[in-house]
């Protein structure tokens, strides 16, 4: 008589990199997306702080975007390598797209853009946009004010349509390769948030200003990865909800699993960011 296989859930202790002011700095938190004459990067300051990171495997079907800020699915791609941005656009940018339109409901899907992290541990290069490592600082991508800039930004022409239903700003987090081992990506159940937590930090690109949430530690967040995530499965990060009787975003970071063996191939991942509307 055949059996059924039993997960065994693989929560992991370690530590996660919390918002600190930076010692010394009046200004409101800031970071530049590009080196600035005279200026420090960023004013933003982390401390570590020891969490647990609960393995989803077994409860990954009850974990939803509108309750939970996020959502675990299996959703394979015919691209494998992403090592062409053209191709990416072509082919994958599709795929994500079907993929919200399916899963949350989309009516109409706008993509903005793309990050590739696959930096190897040691590399001692500037990092860029070829050569990005994990995000290892608790955050998140859009302030409220910022995702609705976006949609004015990206489509000026149909904003104030838009903006006028529900608007949701969704990343869609995909391993490249190799199931995940170094540096998973946890995220947090937006029920655990406290508003207090959520620290504005300007974005500020060359040509205009954006926004981000840094976090404030918070002995209550509950945090969740998928152990051992494959490629054929996607973490969707609700970043921004203009709904605000559900979960309205979530928090997120890579973390150092040291669990992991310390032979597994060294994490690659895509993450593609997209505006969601339900109108059109």
């Amino acid at each position: 008589m055949a059996t059924a296989t039993v997960l065994v859930p693989h929560d992991v202790q370690t530590t996660l990199n919390y918002y600190v002011p930076l010692d010394g700095s009046e200004e409101a938190p800031y970071a530049y997306v590009e080196p600035t004459p005279g200026k420090l990067r960023s004013n933003v300051g982390s401390e570590s702080y020891p969490v647990v990171i609960h393995d989803a495997r077994a409860a990954a079907e009850e974990l939803t975007l509108d309750k939970n800020g996020f959502q675990f699915v299996k959703w394979p791609s015919v691209e494998t390598k992403f090592d062409d941005d053209a191709r990416i656009k072509e082919q994958y940018y599709p795929e994500v797209e079907e993929l919200l339109k399916t899963v949350a409901g989309a009516k109409r899907v706008f993509i903005f853009d793309h990050t590739i992290r696959r930096r190897k541990p040691g590399d001692t290069g500037e990092e860029g946009p070829n050569n990005r490592g994990p995000a290892e600082r608790v955050h998140i991508d859009q302030t409220y004010q910022a995702s609705v800039n976006r949609v004015k930004y990206h489509l000026p022409a149909d904003a104030d349509r838009l903006l006028k239903s529900r608007v949701r700003i969704i990343n869609v987090w995909r391993p490249i390769e190799n199931p995940v081992a170094h540096h998973p990506l946890a995220v947090s159940d937006w029920r655990t948030l406290d508003e207090k937590d959520l620290v504005p930090t300007r974005l500020i690109y060359p040509h205009r200003e954006g926004g981000t949430y840094s976090v404030r530690y918070n002995p209550e967040h509950r945090w969740y990865y998928l152990a051992d995530q494959s490629p054929e499965e996607v973490v969707l990060i609700k970043c921004y909800d203009s709904e605000e009787d559900r979960a309205r975003l979530t928090p997120h970071t890579a973390f150092p699993d040291p669990t992991a063996p310390k032979d597994a191939p060294h994490r690659q991942s895509i993450e593609v960011r997209a505006l969601v509307f339900d109108s059109e």
